[in-house]
Formats: C-alpha cells, structure tokens, sequence
C-alpha cells in the first residue's frame, strides 16, 4: 500500500450512544461531526442498546455527509477508512463495522478497525496548540461505559491495561446517583450543577478499593457500586428519619468520592511506573472538578496533566480516524474484512484483523 505522508482519514464511532464521524489529514483535525441520541435515551433514565442501534442507521449518512462537507473533501478524496471494532455495545458497533467495510469496499480503500479506548489516547495528538504526545505516559479514561487506567509505551504498538472498573463504570455511577436524588439524565452535568452550593466534605462517602487490603491485589482497579449503594442508604436513612435530603451536600460529596478515588489511583500509577505524565480523556472528563484536582494534585507531585480538546474527550470519529493515521504513518497494514463487532475488545488490541504482508 502506498502510505501518503499525510494520510486523509476517515474515522467512523459507533460504540455508544453517539454517532461520530471524524475526517483527519495526518494529524489535522478537519471534521469532528458528532450525532448524539442522547434525548431519546433520556426517558429510560440510561442508554437502550436497541434504540442506540437504531439511531446510528439513521444518523450515519447525513453524518457522514456533514462531516465531508464540512472539511471540503469528497469520499474519493479519502485515502483510507477507519472503524471502532470495540469495545461498546454489540448491536451498536455492527452498525459502525457493517457501514465501514460498505465504504471501503465500495471505494477501494484499505479499512483500519482499531479500538475504541486508545481511541480515546489518540485524540491528544489532534490538539494542535500541544507539544507532541511523550512516551510512557499513564492514561486515566473516564466515560459513561468505562473507566481504565492504562500504561502507553506506544501509541500504536504497546497499550498494557494496569486497572479498570470492577463494576459500574464512574459514569454510570453519576446516572445512578443522579436518578436517586431525582436529577433527570444525563446525570454527571446534573450532580455537577447541584454540587455548586454542597459541601464536599459533608457527607464522608466510601473510596471503593482505596483500603490497604484491597490495594494489594487492586492498586489500579475501580468499584463505584458500593459507594452508589451508600448514597442510597444514606437517602434512605434520611427519609425514614421524616429529615430533608440536602441533595446539594450529597452531590458534592459524593463527586469528591469518585474523584478522589480517580485521581489517587491515577497518581500512584504513575508514581509507581516512574512517569510523570498522566493523560486524561474521556466523557466524565468534562467535569470540572476532577480536572482541577487532578492538576492540583499532580503539580503538587510533579506529574504534567494533559487534557484533549474537551470536544474530542467524547466518543467521536476523528479520534478513530487519527488513531488509524498513526497506524498508516507508522507502516501498519490494513485489516482485513474478517472482523466483527467486539463488545469485550481488550486495551491491548490496538488494530484487529491486521493483514499479513503482500
């Protein structure tokens, strides 16, 4: 395969409940077009894979038609299609690989399928006012379906997986929490707002897999589920006793559980690899608060925080698209047709269904 110096890509992400197509030349963001299904999921309290299905059908051509207009190239003009392969929803992802091979196929073009959480890493290197993405670097991703914390040798060639969430994910956990106290979804920008005029350190709400016994077997791994139970309890106590819920107080403290908990184990990753780097991406990281005690904390430690463009910390297509530009520019091969879609990806499957050389 001929590698253009600047391969132009165009990425397609379908794990969620989001539809983005992203178009990158090299690693020049032209086009970062995100459908969201949000609003209909939002009756469920949470994401219905079925209807997310649906939704991706219907919004993938005029996305990608929006995305191409929008970054002046025609589909001929694209030298290469990328594709998430996982992890996500199942049903989901079929619509994203089914709709990738289609285009590839169709215009003769080699098809990259890569994963959805170095996605995630990727879209660091589209942030064009940053210095270049340095190796090791520990990487905290925190999302609505997942929250891992992983060890970057290379962008392309060595992701090792050093924890992840034993449960629910922390996005989850916001959306959980959030309907307890009667916030609508989504609900990290919801217990966000409430958590305004709270008191963080009200309530002292458990750090789950923070105690010493479970940091030596789980240093690097998450549990949120136990801390949305004592939110629940809490609640529960408060109304049984005829006593107001003070849903302020309870928001603060409960997002100073889950980001203390974030941030430490983040920190101690790095500490204990040596790396003073940490790389945040992800959803949830759009919240405010983690962001800022994360780089408090980190300076305090010497350890330099980088955060994407937060448009690009959301599930979206161009960091699929300059996750496979990577791949081009360093000399991998295309995939071949013979994948499918793989909820349970793991981290350490950058590229699947590589093909053997010619």
């Amino acid at each position: 395969m001929h590698v253009s110096p600047e391969p132009l890509v165009l990425g397609i992400e379908t794990s969620c409940d989001e539809t983005g197509i992203g178009i990158v030349r090299g690693r020049t963001l032209l086009s970062n077009t995100i459908a969201s299904s949000m609003d209909e999921h939002a009756r469920y309290g949470g994401v219905v894979p079925e209807v997310a299905a649906r939704a991706h059908l219907e919004a993938l051509q005029p996305s990608i038609e929006a995305a191409l207009a929008e970054s002046g190239v025609a589909l001929t003009d694209i030298d290469a299609v990328a594709v998430t392969s996982g992890p996500g929803l199942a049903g989901a992802l079929m619509v994203g690989v089914g709709a990738a091979k289609a285009l590839a196929v169709s215009l003769e073009r080699p098809l990259y399928a890569v994963n959805h959480l170095v996605g995630h890493i990727a879209a660091d290197i589209l942030d064009a006012d940053a210095p270049p993405l340095e190796y090791p670097t520990v990487a905290l991703l925190v999302s609505g379906g997942h929250t891992s914390l992983l060890l970057v040798r290379d962008l392309t060639t060595d992701v090792e997986l050093l924890g992840e969430t034993m449960d629910d994910a922390a996005g989850e956990a916001f959306d959980k929490v959030a309907r307890l106290l009667g916030l609508p979804y989504p609900g990290g920008p919801q217990i966000d707002r409430a958590a305004l005029t709270g008191d963080p350190k009200a309530i002292p709400f458990p750090r789950g897999l923070s105690r010493a016994s479970d940091m030596a077997s789980h240093r690097y791994d998450f549990s949120f589920s136990g801390l949305k139970t004592a939110v629940a309890r809490w609640v529960e106590q408060r109304e049984a006793a005829g006593e107001d819920v003070p849903v302020a107080d309870i928001a603060a403290s409960f997002r100073e559980a889950v980001v203390d908990v974030l941030v430490t184990k983040a920190l101690a990753a790095c500490k204990d690899h040596g790396v003073p780097r940490l790389l945040l991406g992800g959803g949830v990281i759009a919240n405010k608060r983690l962001r800022d005690v994360a780089l408090e904390r980190a300076d305090a430690v010497g350890v330099t925080v980088r955060i994407p463009p937060l448009s690009l910390c959301t599930d979206n297509g161009a960091m699929i698209a300059a996750l496979a530009s990577e791949l081009i520019m360093s000399g991998r091969r295309p995939s071949t047709l013979e994948f499918g879609a793989d909820s349970t990806l793991p981290v350490t499957e950058i590229q699947v269904a590589e093909g053997v050389a010619a």
